[in-house]
């Protein structure tokens, strides 16, 4: 039998987590009606899970009022050990990344909860095309060193860009990502990123929005969903092969739970506790109204051991695996989100380039993206004439001559490709669009890496491609440089 976990975690020196934390996202379904929690009473409620150990909180930026409920329970509370932990996020709008405006996104952070010092900063990004992603988690870092913030996670990030941010020297401790039976993306490319670096995982969805639970079991599919989280892990339930193949995931499950003596809840909980690279997961409660404290203590108390793991994954070898990576049900189909369809979000997003006319040439246009080369040499970072688009070879230079994530080429393929991404975006195309790239690499021992994340993002797109090993590139630590050719149909 395996060893029952212990409550705490360490993400980081002389910072435990509670392994249970109270997830506060459903105050805003609570409030979505206009009217707001009183918050004397609503910091009550968390006052109760406090006194029952559970004493580490997750909210965010658009939770509602939770950072002010927070707030309102850390006033009854010391500095010091013992004191609730109120974890929160920053989810701004894309944009350029400057020092101001970081500064007061964490700035109203400190103000709604009442502190001089945030516990955990978690910073979530839409789209990594746009590279504002990176200059705010230095800013970010550069706050975290003045003291504003503990320390610095982020939420739905994959396994490609948490390795680049780690690679271009973000000091991340957490990333937040939905795992659970449904939903085992985080315990692939993302848990060996996280064993590999040293990041933990803070685990949302894990009972699929209630899902997971005796409730369900031999129920009819449910149809006409208006609870915003119900809406959103339905859509994984039918992504992983529908309601008839989860009836004997939540069969397995039960009989699991029947076993041990406890909830299918408790079981679908510890199993992802389990998972070597998570430090705790986040149980949303509904303050005032679903509470299930005494149910979540009784996940100490049991082990799963090889005959439950067993069963389980003959389970899963009836699910289908969720597509893509962590974070991708917010970034591209299937949008497995309450709200379904966010193409129409991402398209509003502003572009990180612009698309200018080529004077006396009416049928091009010409994009640059700010490197000094440019410039110095006289070409564009892309061009499109008619239905063709022409990148230039794009080495990982942020800004004017940053030279990113040095000496990490698996890295610099991931923010190249991304800057590919913005320089079709800005003149009306996409990856998809893609037909030939080449690659150009410094060191033959990086080839599989370099090619892993070219794999990555076309996969599915597959076109026309050469790798060439050259002697060096212009540029101390660039390893990579990418061009590529796309036709829009």
């Amino acid at each position: 039998m395996l060893k029952s976990p212990p409550k705490t975690k360490e993400i980081a020196p002389d910072f435990e987590i509670s392994r249970i934390l109270t997830g506060l996202w459903q105050v805003a379904d609570m409030e979505k009606g206009g009217q707001t929690l009183d918050l004397k009473q609503a910091a009550n409620a968390l006052q109760e899970y406090v006194h029952a150990g559970f004493h580490t909180f997750d909210m965010a930026d658009h939770y509602g009022s939770a950072e002010l409920i927070a707030g309102e329970l850390l006033k009854r509370f010391a500095k010091g050990p013992g004191r609730p932990q109120a974890l929160t996020k920053w989810c701004p709008k894309p944009g350029p990344m400057v020092a101001k405006t970081v500064r007061a996104g964490v700035q109203e952070r400190l103000e709604r909860l009442g502190v001089e010092q945030v516990d955990l900063l978690q910073f979530h990004w839409w789209s990594f095309a746009h590279p504002g992603w990176l200059e705010a988690l230095h800013e970010l870092a550069e706050l975290r060193e003045q003291g504003w913030i503990r320390e610095l996670g982020v939420t739905n990030f994959d396994a490609a860009h948490l390795h680049l941010a780690l690679a271009d020297g973000i000091p991340l401790r957490t990333n937040q990502v939905s795992c659970s039976l449904v939903d085992r993306r985080a315990t692939e490319a993302l848990n060996d990123v996280c064993l590999g670096q040293g990041v933990q995982l803070l685990a949302y969805g894990t009972l699929c929005g209630g899902f997971l639970s005796e409730r369900w079991l031999g129920q009819p599919e449910p149809l006409g969903l208006k609870d915003w989280s119900k809406m959103k892990y339905k859509r994984f339930v039918d992504a992983a092969g529908g309601w008839e193949v989860f009836q004997g995931l939540l069969r397995a499950t039960h009989a699991i739970a029947q076993k041990h003596e406890v909830s299918v809840a408790n079981v679908a909980t510890r199993w992802v506790l389990d998972q070597p690279s998570v430090a705790g997961v986040i149980i949303g409660a509904r303050l005032g109204e679903s509470e299930h404290r005494q149910d979540n203590a009784r996940l100490f108390e049991f082990a799963l051991d090889q005959e439950d793991l067993l069963a389980l994954d003959e389970a899963f070898s009836q699910t289908s695996p969720i597509p893509g990576d962590c974070g991708d049900e917010y970034r591209q189909p299937p949008f497995l989100t309450a709200s379904g369809d966010l193409s129409h979000h991402l398209n509003e997003m502003p572009k990180a380039l612009q698309a200018a006319a080529v004077p006396g040439r009416p049928d091009q246009q010409r994009v640059l993206s700010g490197s000094e080369w440019e410039s110095i040499a006289g070409y564009c970072r892309a061009q499109r004439t008619g239905n063709r688009i022409l990148v230039s070879g794009t080495t990982a230079t942020a800004g004017l001559s940053r030279v990113v994530a040095p000496g990490d080429a698996a890295a610099q393929t991931t923010f190249i490709l991304d800057k590919i991404a913005s320089a079709l975006q800005a003149l009306g195309g996409t990856l998809e669009d893609v037909v030939r790239t080449r690659v150009y690499l410094v060191n033959p021992s990086d080839a599989l890496a370099v090619s892993q994340a070219h794999g990555r993002v076309f996969g599915a797109i597959m076109p026309a491609n050469t790798l060439v090993v050259v002697g060096a590139l212009i540029g101390e630590g660039y390893l990579v440089e990418i061009e590529a050719e796309a036709l829009l149909r």
